[in-house]
């Protein structure tokens, strides 16, 4: 019985050591819903020194996490204290949102993006025009926050989170970029990719480059997850996809990922499915496709705006 118990602690030691992130959902959705729009706060486990993957939704992201006990601390401490940075994948409203409407309650700290994003964001939505100037470049800044333009050649160091990130570009209609980013914490990885479509349908290789640039992570286990989108239901036409994927177009980037990193590599992993659209009921019909056609033997997880996940 001793020797069952000290096994046990054990297990349950190297279980606790095995966590390197906490992701907290403060929307899940792409679109309609403008209180559950795409962001995810990700940090080293148990730090609450977040980096803000998108900010379609803020504040009431922020309101249910405390509701659901995920956070003990008031609004105004989650988002000036706890929330040290974002990322803005893509220019879209419901990625970016939320941070421009709580922006006069924000505190400072830098956006990340790369150049064609933050070109998206300094000539549309901080111009004083569509919404107060409070970056640092442009017309009238106030200064609150600072753009820091992402390369797709080299890591960034997030300051007081802990966290490097490493951007890719995505293709979200022939001539629209979107981006990913590669989020590290001591060599142990979360990927986290904004809106994508696929690559045959985009007529691109932006997620081919994207998977064999994390391959030989997979391989170490040492990339802890995949936070990727899934729009429509795979009746959706291919020509009205704008930029998206079905339950379909996901299986066939990760049947490319699969031969690259081996089925076997594949089993299992963790994959949080983004940005289903809320329209009707495409959630579930989104969540029953993945489920039944999961030859990969995948494990999604279908996140709840404002309960933790951690990795």
């Amino acid at each position: 019985m001793k020797k069952f118990i000290v096994s046990a602690i054990v297990f349950f030691s190297l279980m606790m050591e095995s966590q390197t992130f906490d992701i907290v959902p403060l929307g899940i959705y792409g679109g309609e819903e403008e209180d559950n729009l795409s962001s995810y706060l990700i940090s080293k486990h148990n730090a609450n020194q977040f980096l803000a993957l998108d900010a379609g939704t803020i504040n009431a992201g922020i309101k249910k996490s405390i509701e659901k006990g995920t956070f003990s601390v008031s609004r105004d401490v989650v988002l000036k204290d706890y929330i040290k940075a974002y990322f803005i994948s893509h220019g879209h409203l419901d990625h970016i949102s939320g941070l421009i409407i709580n922006s006069p309650a924000d505190s400072k700290k830098n956006i990340y993006a790369i150049p064609f994003v933050q070109d998206i964001i300094k000539k549309h939505y901080f111009i004083n025009d569509t919404w107060a100037n409070f970056t640092d470049e442009g017309v009238a800044p106030i200064g609150k926050y600072t753009l820091k333009n992402l390369d797709t050649q080299s890591n960034t160091e997030i300051p007081e989170t802990g966290l490097k990130i490493k951007a890719f570009e995505l293709s979200h209609t022939k001539y629209y970029k979107s981006s990913a980013v590669l989020v590290n914490h001591n060599n142990q990885y979360v990927l986290y990719l904004g809106d994508t479509g696929a690559d045959r349908i985009e007529e691109s290789k932006d997620l081919e480059i994207l998977w064999k640039s994390i391959v030989e992570l997979i391989k170490k286990n040492s990339l802890k997850a995949i936070l990727i989108e899934v729009s429509f239901p795979n009746n959706q036409p291919e020509k009205f996809l704008f930029g998206h994927l079905t339950p379909n177009l996901l299986n066939e980037e990760f049947s490319k990922l699969a031969k690259l990193a081996s089925k076997e590599k594949m089993k299992n992993f963790k994959v949080i499915v983004t940005h289903r659209k809320p329209t009707g009921n495409n959630p579930e019909i989104i969540k029953k496709e993945l489920l039944q056609n999961n030859s990969l033997e995948l494990n999604y997880i279908f996140p709840v705006q404002g309960e933790k996940l951690s990795f």
